[in-house]
Formats: structure tokens, sequence, C-alpha cells
């Protein structure tokens, strides 16, 4: 069957596995000519006399861009932007018309024949006015430098520069008003800022617009993002570059300048002289002021010498009686001091000497009460142990043991150790005993102490005249 009335390609039919089954094809009322549907990459078993391929590319839409869809086949599909845009239609997918939902980054199979994509940047955009300069996406390939004229009739040259986004839900909207994006840059973003500037450089001369350019780059950024929200695009940011005013101008402006340098110049160099001038002057005074000042000093000096010796003497003799005051002041404090300390003193000892009376007499009565209640409960117990002792052994043999015991207590001999008498007949002579004793004391050395009885009894012998001799 021939295409529709109306359309550029036959209606899209399905079962016959991508053309390979074409009897089924034209069972099922598909039409000759060209076809919408896209065969993808891969081998087919085609009948050359039924068909025509041409491979194409897949349509690439690369990062930080949207892919906004032309379909000039379809049926006609409703818009979806309101009474309020008046631009074009924006129908949904598969529809005639811009579709409303834009392709993001990847490859697509699209027909070249049946479709159109307008890639659409989705990242800011700078745009520049200059000579010789443009970006990578060559959107301001054919922009130049904006040439204006001042109000005092002087043209002179200005870059620009203008940040522009397109949303990615506005992007439809944007095609769909300019069909693509260089014709968004020629017919509003070109005439929009050449004729603001153009008009702003009207309002003043030269060197006025050149002193201020921060707040004409201000009120141009109000300006443009006002008009460039009517065309669904955000305006981020507009820039004054490079301003370049005429030549002459320059000249008389850079004459003008020099002349006002100079002039400041010679006033400083002036300042200068009559600084250098005062200063010679008060140089000379100063070294006159010399003399002056010593001899000023000098009286002064003296003054203050004779006034320093009054002062002393007076000082001194204050000083003297001060002096006086306060040592008789201080012999009294010392001497208050020194009786109170005495006082203090007496009344400790007298309180030491009082206790120390007391205890003493403290101690004797404790002492001698332990000392009588000792003698007493000693004398009680001996006088028991000696009535035991009487009962037990008698009286006169009890005297008799006291008596033997007290002398055993003395250390008292009773027999001599060496006994010498006789006269040799018996029982040995005098020199035998010596003898005797000296060997006693050989044998036990710390023994030398010989006791001598007082009476020695010799055997009977006749009686001599004369009294006898004992030895």
């Amino acid at each position: 069957m021939p295409i529709e009335h109306g359309e550029i390609a036959g209606k899209a039919v399905s079962g016959h596995n991508n053309f390979q089954d074409f009897d089924t094809f034209l069972e099922n009322g598909g039409n000759r000519g060209l076809q919408p549907t896209v065969i993808l990459a891969g081998s087919y078993n085609l009948n050359p006399w039924a068909l025509q391929v041409e491979e194409t590319p897949m349509t690439e839409i690369p990062i930080g861009y949207v892919g906004v869809v032309i379909s000039y086949i379809g049926h006609d599909g409703k818009d979806l932007t309101g009474t309020d845009f008046k631009h074009g239609n924006i129908v949904e997918k598969g529809s005639k018309g811009v579709w409303s939902e834009p392709f993001g980054p990847g490859k697509y199979p699209v027909n070249k024949y049946t479709m159109k994509v307008e890639l659409v940047p989705t990242t800011n955009l700078v745009l520049n006015w200059a000579q010789a300069r443009s970006e990578s996406h060559n959107l301001d390939k054919n922009l130049s430098t904006i040439t204006v004229r001042s109000k005092d009739g002087f043209p002179f040259n200005l870059d620009v520069s203008q940040i522009i986004h397109v949303p990615t839900t506005e992007a439809p909207k944007v095609i769909a008003r300019f069909g693509n994006m260089v014709n968004l840059v020629t017919q509003v973003l070109e005439p929009t800022i050449g004729n603001y500037f153009r008009n702003s450089a009207q309002d003043s001369d030269v060197i006025a617009f050149l002193s201020t350019r921060k707040e004409r780059q201000e009120s141009a950024k109000e300006h443009i993002k006002k008009v460039l929200d009517e065309y669904n695009v955000n305006a981020v940011d507009t820039l004054i570059g490079d301003i370049v005013p005429p030549e002459s101008l320059m000249k008389t402006l850079t004459d003008r300048k020099i002349a006002e340098e100079q002039k400041v110049t010679y006033e400083t160099q002036k300042q200068a002289q009559e600084t250098r001038q005062g200063m010679e002057k008060e140089t000379a005074i100063a070294d006159m002021q010399k003399d002056i000042v010593k001899a000023q000093q000098s009286v002064e000096i003296a003054e203050r010498t004779a006034n320093a010796t009054v002062k002393k003497a007076e000082g001194d003799a204050s000083g003297v009686k001060l002096a006086v005051g306060a040592e008789a002041e201080a012999t009294k404090m010392r001497a208050l001091a020194e009786a109170e300390a005495t006082r203090a003193r007496a009344k400790a000892d007298s309180e030491a000497v009082k206790l120390k009376a007391d205890a003493e007499a403290e101690r004797i009565s404790k002492t001698g009460i332990a000392e009588a209640s000792k003698i007493q409960a000693i004398g009680k117990s001996t006088a028991e142990a000696y009535e035991l002792a009487v009962k037990a052994l008698g009286g006169e043999n009890f005297t008799r043991y006291k008596i033997t015991e007290e002398l055993s207590k003395g250390n008292i001999k009773l027999i001599p150790d060496v006994l010498i008498g006789g006269n040799g007949q018996q029982g040995g002579s005098a020199m035998d005993g010596l003898l005797g004793l000296k060997l006693m004391e050989m044998m036990d050395p710390e023994k030398k102490t010989v006791e001598i009885p007082q009476k020695i009894s010799k055997p009977e012998a006749k009686p001599k005249q004369g009294p006898a001799k004992s030895e």
C-alpha cells in the first residue's frame, strides 16, 4: 500500500521479524517507501528485491547535554505547554512535534529521516563578545567586540562576557521557540546585550563610563536577567571586559593626567623647599639657643644648689630631733618590753617551781607509802618465819643458827689458812710456815693476804727471864 496522505513514512507494523518475513509485512498492511522502524546492529536475512537498508551511526548525547527530539511522524499529540506558551507545541513521546521528555546522555537508535535530535547544553555557557575569542561550543563564533558611542560623541569598544544556563526541563521550550541554540544566541542574546550597552554608553561620556564600570556591570546583569527569563533561559552573570577609548581621547587624557601629576610634583617640591628653609631657620635658632640654655641652666643649678643646702641643713636638724625622739621612744618601748618579759618569765618560773614541788611531794608521799607497806609486809613475813623456826628448832638452837648465818654473811674467817707455831721439834719451824705461805701465793697469785692469828699456842717450855716474844 502507498504511504498515507500527509505522512512522510509508512505506518509501523509488527510480526515481520525485522522485515525478514516480508510476506507477513505485506499481509499486515505494510506501506511502501520510508519505514519508521529502525533495525539495530546485527546480521539479518533480508530480500534485496524488497528492501533497501541504509546504515547510519547511532545518535550520541554527550555528558552535559540533553537531546530534544523533534518528530516528523506520528499522530497529532495534545499540546502540554498550556495557553501561556505560544511558540510551538510540546507533545508527549511518540507524537508529532517536540517531545516534552528529552534524551539524557547516551546513544540512541534514531531514524534521521523521521526524527531530529537537537543538542542543548545544560551546563553554564560562556558567550564572548570579543574579537578572535570563542568557546569550544562555537555558539559565539560570530560574536565580536561591541562598538558604542558616548554622549560626547566618542566611539569606543568594549568586550562583554555573558554566562547563561538552560535548565533540562526548559530545553524543549527553548527548542520549540528558537529551533536550536544558535538561533537563541543570534535572535535574543546578541541584540539584547548589544543594544543595552549602546544605550547605556549614550547616557554618559567616556571618562564617566570608565569610572562607573562596576555599577554599569551590575545594572547590565539585572537588565539582561529579566529579558532572558522571558525566553526560559537563566542569566548567571554579565561581565564587562576591556574598554578601549579612542586613541586621541586617551592622548588628551594622558597629557592632562601628566600635567596634573607635574603640578602635584611642583607643589610637593615647593613644600619641600619651604620645609627645608624652616628647618634651616630652626637649626640656626637652635644653635643660638645652646648658650642661652646653658646660661639659664647655670642660674637654675646655682639656685637649686643653694636651696638644696638650706633644705639639707633644715633636714639635718629635723633629722637629729626626730632621731633623738625616735631613740627615746625606742628605749622606752624596749624597757617596757623587757619588764613585761621579765614579769612573764618570773611568773612562768614560779609556776614551774610550784608544779615541780607538787610533783616531788606527790612522788615522796607515794614512795613512802609504798616503802612502808613493803617494810611492813617483809617484817610481818620475817616474824612469821622466825616464829615457825623457833617452834621447829627451839629457841637456843635457832639463836646459834642465826649467829652462824650472820657470821657467814660477813665473810669472817674463823680458821686461818696457815698456822705457824712450835720450835721445830714437834710441828716444824717458823721457816717452814713461811715457805708454805709462799708456795700458796705462787699457786694462787690473787691470794696475797695472810691472816696471822693474834695468839699462837706453843708447847710448854721452861720459863726464861724477861718477856716472851711471839711471831
